[in-house]
């Protein structure tokens, strides 16, 4: 699932941590801007991928994916655009099936039950003796 190019921003700049002179000197990191309001995508894959985007999305629909894991700009940009796909592809993805709610059987119910007396009259055995 590979984003339209057209739909895609790329910016480079300082990337932040230790590094010494590369880090300051150098615009490794990228981050890529995704218009992902204007990619036509379904009601269902975009509330999802809003999900899955969460404080990376802005209010105007852009997805925002920040990569500065890397010395050069070609492995952060190959990061980035990898981070993209692989959210849009999990955006497509259906959701998983809810859980169907069951109920105890009469059974189980009953041994569980049975089980709670027999420690609980177990553990009142345990008390001091009652003066008699």
């Amino acid at each position: 699932m590979t984003p339209d190019p057209a739909l895609i921003e790329e910016d480079f700049l300082r990337a932040s941590g230790p590094g010494g002179q590369n880090v300051n000197k150098l615009e490794t990191a990228v981050q890529l801007r995704f218009r992902a309001a204007k990619a036509g995508y379904g009601e269902r894959i975009w509330l999802r991928l809003r999900t899955l985007a969460g404080r990376r999305m802005t209010k105007d629909g852009v997805l925002v994916i920040t990569a500065q894991e890397h010395r050069t700009r070609e492995r952060n940009r190959e990061e980035a655009m990898a981070r993209l796909v692989a959210m849009l592809e999990e955006a497509h993805k259906p959701p998983p099936p809810k859980r169907r709610p069951t109920k105890p059987t009469r059974g189980s119910q009953t041994r569980r039950m049975d089980s709670k007396t027999k420690r609980g009259t177990t553990k009142a055995l345990r008390g001091k003796p009652t003066p008699d």
